[in-house]
This record gives C-alpha cells, sequence and structure tokens, in this order.
C-alpha cells in the first residue's frame, strides 16, 4: 500500500501547484487592471497640464504684444 500514499502525495502537489499558478494569475490580473487605471489618470492629469501650458502661452502672447505696442 505505500505506492498509493505515494500517489496521494504527488496528487496533492499537482493540486497545490496548480492552485498557486491560478492564485497567482488573479494577482496578476488584478495588479493589471489597476496599473491600466493609473495610466488613464496620467494621461487626464498630463492633458489638463498641456491645456494650462496653451493658456499660459497664450496670455504671455498677449502680453508680449501689448508691451510691444507701448515702444
Amino acid at each position: 500500500m505505500p505506492e498509493g500514499n505515494i500517489q496521494v502525495v504527488i496528487l496533492a502537489v499537482i493540486i497545490g501547484t496548480l492552485a498557486a499558478i491560478v492564485y497567482s494569475l488573479r494577482i496578476l490580473v488584478l495588479m493589471e487592471r489597476r496599473i491600466a487605471r493609473i495610466d488613464e489618470n496620467l494621461f487626464a492629469i498630463t492633458k489638463r497640464v498641456a491645456l494650462e501650458e496653451i493658456k499660459i502661452e497664450r496670455e504671455e502672447q498677449k502680453i508680449e504684444k501689448s508691451l510691444r505696442r507701448r515702444r
């Protein structure tokens, strides 16, 4: 009967390994979703910064034009 015990142990190791792989894949999917959300937030922030930069540049151009007219 020792062969039966060895088979049970081997089967338990295989099932444990498969469970660990499934758990790792689950964690990887969750991490990927989190990173995707971070990327979306960074994109939105950079878009807002770019719009503010455009506003600032336009305002600077207006100021420079008014200064040139005074000279």
